[in-house]
């Protein structure tokens, strides 16, 4: 069972202020990291904070992208409105990455942001996965 992922970072606060923000996640850990000058936090879901967190660990370089990496974290939307919100308020703070478009099945309709080191964030509806399948 996939329990989480960890993330190094350059600043831990503005991603996980990122995440509580556009993704709707939620502290559910906090310590500090006296070796990396920082501290650890851990994010999750809105009751999954027992089955997956998001785990953002100090001192991390920032991630250089290529232009055809499509590498992302991927968050499923209930509706194409809820996409299209997202974008809107992606474009108004400067991190909207690729407007909302609509793709074939298996894709179906999304955008990406990229959070304050680099990493791209998918939202998503229509997909096989979460709300909209």
């Amino acid at each position: 069972m996939l329990t989480h992922i960890a993330l190094h970072v350059r600043d831990v606060d503005a991603v996980a202020a990122f995440y509580k923000t556009f993704c709707g996640l939620v502290e559910v850990h906090e310590r500090p990291d006296p070796a990396k000058g920082g501290h650890v936090v851990w994010l999750a879901e809105p009751g999954r904070e027992r089955q997956f967190a998001f785990v953002l660990i100090p001192a991390g370089p920032e991630r250089q992208r290529h232009p055809r990496d499509f590498s992302h974290l991927g968050f499923a939307l209930g509706s194409r409105e809820a996409v299209d919100a997202v974008a809107a308020r992606a474009e108004a703070a400067g991190c909207l990455m690729w407007p909302p478009r609509q793709e074939r099945f298996p894709v179906g309709y999304y955008c990406g942001l990229r959070d304050p080191d680099g990493n791209a964030v998918e939202f998503s509806y229509g997909q096989p996965l979460g709300p909209g399948a």
